[in-house]
């Protein structure tokens, strides 16, 4: 047998890599990130979705799998997508680069913030602020809800209306089991995985539409 490679093994080999992201360009890009997420974390949030997505750090699938792995683990959320994030460009090394451009810059700014509102907290002007934060924070949660639902709806769409329908029904109930606090979040994620399982597992998919075209 030939030592040699095979044409299609040489071609993925000598195929063009990816050029590794800089670990100075990871700390500035979650730098500015941590100082424009005024709201919390529904900015924040949205704040590195856009990134990944401007970036091709991740397309909307893996970011969807990430910050649900992230739901499912205790302890900050996103923290925790910064992790995944830093560690997929640049393994440990990366992911101190991604939280401390997170975490360092934001909490100097933070601090600054809170000695400087502990001084004019009575000014009339800082409380109308303080009373403008809650509805542009509720703006910006819908506007992160949206942004995770809108690709999710199209998979489901696809797969049949079927599918769909059981899809929304779960995600109303979870919806609904949040609100009301019937159970502890962890449980109704889990509930809602479970149940989504079973459903892609159990619930056929319709075949694909052929082309009038290739019926004639």
């Amino acid at each position: 047998m030939s030592r040699e490679s095979s044409p299609s093994v040489k071609h993925i080999q000598n195929a063009p890599q990816p050029k590794p992201t800089g670990l100075w360009r990871i700390f500035f890009t979650f730098g500015m990130i941590g100082i424009q997420s005024f709201g919390g974390g529904s900015a924040t949030f949205l704040l590195i979705h856009q990134t990944c997505m401007k970036h091709g750090w991740m397309d909307e699938d893996e970011f969807i799998k990430s910050w649900a792995i992230c739901q499912l683990s205790p302890g900050i959320n996103l923290i925790k997508l910064t992790i995944l994030i830093g560690r997929k460009l640049r393994g440990f090394s990366g992911m101190l680069a991604a939280n401390s451009g997170l975490l360092v810059p934001s909490a100097i700014i933070t601090g600054l913030m809170t000695a400087f509102y502990t001084l004019y907290k009575d000014l009339p002007a800082i409380q109308a602020a303080m009373r403008g934060i809650l509805p542009a924070t509720i703006g910006l949660s819908l506007a992160m809800s949206a942004n995770l639902a809108v690709p999710i709806f199209k998979a489901a769409k696809g797969e049949g209306k079927v599918r769909f329908v059981v899809q929304m029904v779960i995600i109303a109930g979870a919806g609904l089991a949040l609100a009301l606090d019937w159970l502890s979040p962890l449980w109704i994620m889990l509930a809602a995985a479970g149940l989504t399982a079973l459903a892609l597992t159990y619930i056929p998919t319709p075949p694909p539409a052929i082309p009038e075209s290739q019926n004639e």
